[in-house]
Formats: C-alpha cells, sequence, structure tokens
C-alpha cells in the first residue's frame, strides 16, 4: 500500500514494544504541527534544521508527522534554533510533556501492534468516531466471544495467554462508550449478518448486542442493506475519528493486514465524510436496523 500526500503508514509486526515509543496521541499530533509550522514559518528546509540538530531528515521529519515523540533537550534546542520564547515557548513545552504520559493500552505493549496502538491513543482522546464496516462488528461493539473468534483467526501463531490479552484490550476500549461526551456512529453493511464468525450461538448474541447498543444516547448502530445498491464505500472499510478542539483535525483510518493509513489533509478526509454521510442516508434507521439484527439473531438461536 502507498501514503498518498498528507497520510501516513506504519509497516507493523506482529508485535511491537509500545512502551519503547509511545502511541501518537492527540497532543502529539498538536505539537508536531506546531513544530512544523514553526520550520516553515522561518522559511527552514528539513535538511537544514536536521544538520542545525544533528540528527538526520528522516527524524525530524517523524517528529513532525507525530510518529514518534521527541526528547525534551531536543525541544528545548529546536526552540531556540526557531527563536520561540516566552509564552508559546511555555506552552509547547507543557504540550510535550503531556504527549508523553502512557495510556492504559501500554501495559499490553507485548502483544499490541504499533497500529493498533496508535488507533487506541487517538480513539482515547476522540469526541467522535464514524465507522463502516463491510465483514464485521466493529471492535468498540463486540461481544468477548466474537471478539476471542477474531482474534484467534487473524493471529493464528498467538499463545492462548496473548489471545486473552488482546481481547482484554478490545473489551477495555468499549469502556469509551461509557463517556457521555464520546458519540459513536456505526454502519454495518448486511454482509456483517452474513458472515460466519464463531459458532451460531456466537453470532446470536453478537447480533442482539449490536441492537441492543441502540438503546444508548452516544451510539447509533445502522444497517446498510444489500437494496442499497453501489456505492463509493465497496472499496472497504474506514473509520473518521474527529477531536473535540477545532485546532485538531478530523483523521480517516484505513487498516488492511499488513499496514494501516491514517489520512489527514482536509481533502480527503472531506471525501470520507460526504460518503459516510451517504451511506448513513441509505442505510436502515436505528430502529429498523435493530429490528432486523434481532431477527437475524432468532434465526441463530
Amino acid at each position: 500500500m502507498v501514503a498518498s500526500k498528507g497520510s501516513f503508514l506504519w509497516k507493523f509486526p506482529e508485535r511491537c514494544d509500545v512502551s519503547a515509543e509511545t502511541s501518537p496521541t492527540v497532543r502529539r499530533r498538536r505539537l508536531a504541527s506546531e513544530l512544523r509550522r514553526l520550520r516553515t514559518d522561518r522559511d527552514m528546509s528539513m535538511q537544514v534544521v536536521a544538520k542545525r540538530m544533528e540528527m538526520t531528515a528522516a527524524s525530524l521529519s517523524r517528529i513532525e508527522t507525530g510518529r514518534r515523540g521527541i526528547r525534551p533537550r531536543d525541544l528545548r534546542a529546536l526552540l531556540d534554533l526557531y527563536s520561540v520564547a516566552g509564552n508559546e515557548r511555555e506552552e509547547l513545552l507543557a504540550l510535550s510533556r503531556e504527549a508523553q504520559q502512557k495510556g492504559w493500552w501500554q501495559q499490553y505493549g507485548s502483544v499490541l501492534s504499533s497500529e493498533y496502538a496508535t488507533l487506541i491513543g487517538l480513539e482515547a482522546e476522540a469526541s467522535t468516531v464514524e465507522n463502516f464496516e463491510q465483514s464485521l462488528v466493529p471492535g468498540l461493539l463486540q461481544t468477548e466471544a466474537y471478539a476471542r473468534a477474531i482474534t484467534a483467526v487473524f493471529r493464528p501463531g498467538d499463545s492462548p495467554e496473548d489471545i486473552d490479552g488482546l481481547v482484554a484490550v478490545r473489551l477495555k476500549r468499549q469502556e469509551r462508550l461509557r463517556d457521555s461526551e464520546f458519540n459513536l456512529s456505526v454502519i454495518v453493511s448486511e454482509a456483517v449478518t452474513c458472515q460466519h464468525v464463531g459458532s451460531p450461538e456466537v453470532r446470536a448474541e453478537q447480533f442482539r448486542h449490536l441492537a441492543q447498543a441502540n438503546r444508548q444516547a452516544n451510539v447509533m448502530v445502522q444497517v446498510l442493506p444489500f437494496r442499497a445498491g453501489e456505492h463509493a464505500a465497496l472499496t472497504g472499510s474506514f473509520s473518521i475519528l474527529g477531536f473535540p478542539a477545532t485546532t485538531d483535525q478530523d483523521i480517516v483510518y484505513l487498516e488492511n493486514m499488513t499496514s494501516a493509513v491514517y489520512l489527514e489533509e482536509p481533502p480527503e478526509v472531506r471525501m470520507y465524510k460526504s460518503v459516510y454521510d451517504y451511506l448513513k442516508a441509505a442505510a436502515l434507521s436505528p430502529k429498523d436496523s435493530a429490528s432486523m439484527l434481532i431477527k437475524v439473531a432468532e434465526g441463530l438461536a
């Protein structure tokens, strides 16, 4: 997969040491954006700054895209180079300290892939998530049994203990739904109800859970029926993460078996939001979706 302009691509191994390089949070992205702005405002090339900082241009690029953090002494040296002082300097140093805070998911660093840790870090600070899924129930609404069945097939080389850890992470993520300030909108293709995951009992439980999720004030679940016909999202599933601060841009999250891409360029994000709005209008209402899911669950019982 090739990342387009304005997107970040993470190639990840089966496991990574999450504690070695914490997942990019909104604060890290904000700091990265400010550092990039400071450099461009001063009309300094990345190569010139990297040479003055005695680092590679690749390392500076990773800092400016939020893919890695910056050490306090390097940040102070960079701010000196950009002649940043006063309140602006103190705010950026404070932002750096906040960006280095570790999240709850770091205790599972031995089993988390880097792209998954990144998603959790961003999701933890998002105020909205809009998620379209073609084949599977989204992770934030999976039951434990469904999550275990999916994890086992996606990670066939993992030990039972590793699987337990990954399922625990999936369930811990769902605590985000307890926050009334967080809003989740999910559209699942009707194909999700046809995909065999686990036993009929596992699927029945999952679809009942999905239907009941609509009762939460901050959750909306819709089913996109086959009769909706062709649409732009036939190319694949995606999520749009929105953040409370107006200065923090929305992100589109895409993944496949070996990589994850985060799109941040406004035109790209607008395109996905436009597609999501179309799907939302074409999908069944939350009430009709819940009825359909219950009917599917009853047929599996």
